[in-house]
């Protein structure tokens, strides 16, 4: 701890009648041509409309749409989308959308900005320089990702099913809006699973080989609203202030991980999503308490310390010094049985649809993933199959 970094440049705009102040931000970029990016779901319920519709009555007009993104981002679905970006003589990128349809346009914005025509091509940990400048806003629609305040993007690479990361601070957006209406309808399964990924995040964030003073600041606020507020969220869809908490506790996760890293939890659900197909909130849901049993050796007292804001100061303080750390697992599984009471959320591999027969190459996957280089303890493909049994 004798030196950290830390940045966060989006500037995020909160609450209600956030979706209204868009075209502001686009004309103060100097962007009058936006290609709005989106996925046919959210086009087809009439979300993507709603963002679209307060930049028109505020003065900007979408240039283009594309809205064929895939659960999954991928390398050749960026490509294709930049070179569509070119064709349409856009000047700038406004994503709708949770993890795959964010990470697909920060995927665009490098292409464009590195002035190439393949992704892979720049392909690397931290190695692009910030380019010509696209102004990027982009309007988060579940609470989970955080993708909207960090400096990465996961995108597939069909050809062989990694997950691939771009890891750069020029990937973030200029502006984030946090608009409670924009998850308003999201279904209660997909609100526990993304609320689930938002706690692994910072989870993680807390705990993991670069975590600083600043990331824990954030990611402990975030563990706390979400513990206040993700079963809420989840079993009252229409619970605004629920929605709007858990919003921002996404975000702030996504600021405290995006500057401390994740751990393992991440390294195994790449390799998961790359291999099963599992979505991503999903495996992160399965795994972390399976993960952090594993950790629990080299990260005790950072788990303990996590309590107070899982469970409540009063609670914490009542328990052992000795037991907190696992009592903090413990609330971590409470939660998800919860989750799984009231919407079904899977709590296992098995449920998740995944075979053992893909366990040695999830593995071999996981451990050259470089989400695993700061986990607070080091795993070799054999360990990597202890949790994923565990997880069965």
């Amino acid at each position: 701890m004798s030196y950290f970094e830390f940045q966060n440049a989006v500037k995020l705009l909160c609450g209600e009648l956030s979706l209204e102040r868009i075209a502001n931000e686009l004309q103060h970029l100097h962007a009058e041509r936006p290609l709005v990016l989106s996925d046919a779901v959210l086009a087809k319920i009439g979300t993507m409309a709603a963002v679209t519709d307060a930049m028109v009555a505020e003065g900007v007009k979408p240039a283009a749409t594309f809205t064929d993104i895939p659960v999954d981002s991928s390398l050749a679905v960026v490509n294709k989308i930049a070179a569509f970006y070119r064709e349409q003589g856009c000047d700038s990128i406004v994503a709708i959308g949770g993890g795959s349809v964010i990470d697909t346009a920060k995927g665009v914005r490098l292409v464009l900005s590195q002035d190439t025509d393949d992704i892979f091509s720049i392909s690397g940990l931290e190695n692009v320089s910030r380019g010509k400048h696209i102004p990027f806003v982009v309007v988060p629609t579940t609470a989970g990702t955080g993708s909207e305040c960090t400096g990465v993007a996961v995108i597939r690479n069909d050809e062989n099913g990694v997950k691939m990361e771009f890891l750069s601070p020029f990937v973030e957006p200029d502006v984030a809006v946090i608009d409670p209406r924009m998850t308003v309808g999201l279904p209660p399964k997909a609100t526990a699973s993304t609320g689930m990924d938002a706690l692994c995040h910072a989870v993680e964030a807390c705990t993991c080989l670069q975590a600083n003073p600043l990331s824990t600041a954030y990611g402990t606020a975030a563990i706390r609203m979400i513990a206040e507020n993700l079963v809420q969220a989840t079993v009252k869809g229409s619970d605004k202030e629920a929605r709007f908490n858990m919003a921002l506790a996404s975000t702030m996760a996504g600021i405290a991980f995006s500057n401390s890293m994740v751990g393992a939890v991440h390294a195994i659900g790449h390799a998961l999503g790359g291999v099963c197909h599992v979505p991503h909130a999903v495996a992160m849901t399965i795994l972390l308490p399976h993960v952090m049993r594993y950790n629990l050796s080299h990260a005790a007292a950072g788990y303990a310390a996590l309590l107070p804001w899982l469970v409540g100061m009063e609670k914490a303080m009542s328990t052992p010094a000795e037991k907190q750390a696992e009592a903090a697992i413990d609330a971590i599984e409470t939660l998800g049985r919860k989750l799984n009471e009231v919407c079904g959320l899977p709590l296992t591999l098995s449920a998740a649809g995944v075979s053992k027969d893909d366990f040695p190459k999830v593995a071999e996957f996981a451990v050259n993933d470089g989400a695993l280089i700061v986990n607070p303890r080091a795993a070799t493909e054999e360990q990597v199959l202890e949790i994923l049994n565990a997880a069965f």
